[in-house]
């Protein structure tokens, strides 16, 4: 999945193997870590404050984890399995901080395929280095039938400081 796509198509249960596999990637800008800190609420100084962080185990700013969480959660509604996919659950372990500027690729593998249309996946997280840093599981519903959608257009938001 790219942010450069303009349409987006399901892929239904039926057509999910055991095996398949998708990815998403996507990089952490400043401005997306200050707006996940006021969506969230999650105002926590080793996400916002550099001289806080500095004096941290971590010496400098990181991602808040669930922004990375997040990534998982798009590449379910977006690439596999897709529009009209239902979240049910989500196990995470965070291996590594995620800092600003690092690319995540959400790597997906289904696992399972079991009753009333329900999938369990592997979700791996990786940044640009290859390292991971997030790992679990993921089990959603699967869609029944074919969708595609044009990709809305979400709008420009300004951040004031």
């Amino acid at each position: 999945m790219s942010d450069t796509l303009d349409t987006l198509e399901n892929i239904t249960y039926e057509e999910l193997q055991e095996g398949d596999s998708a990815t998403y990637v996507k990089t952490l800008t400043e401005d997306e870590l200050v707006l996940f800190a006021a969506v969230s609420g999650d105002v926590n100084p080793v996400h916002l404050d550099s001289e806080f962080a500095a004096e941290s185990a971590f010496r400098e700013r990181i991602a808040h984890g669930m922004w990375s969480g997040s990534l998982i959660s798009a590449a379910l509604a977006t690439v596999m399995p897709g529009p009209g996919t239902i979240y049910l659950e989500q196990s995470l372990s965070f291996k590594r901080p995620v800092k600003l500027d690092d690319t995540l690729t959400v790597h997906l593998k289904v696992l399972a395929k079991e009753r009333k249309n329900r999938v369990t996946l592997a979700c791996d997280v990786r940044n640009q280095n290859d390292e991971q840093v997030v790992t679990g599981e993921a089990k959603v519903i699967a869609p029944t039938q074919k969708m595609s959608f044009s990709k809305p257009r979400l709008p420009k938001i300004t951040i004031e400081r």
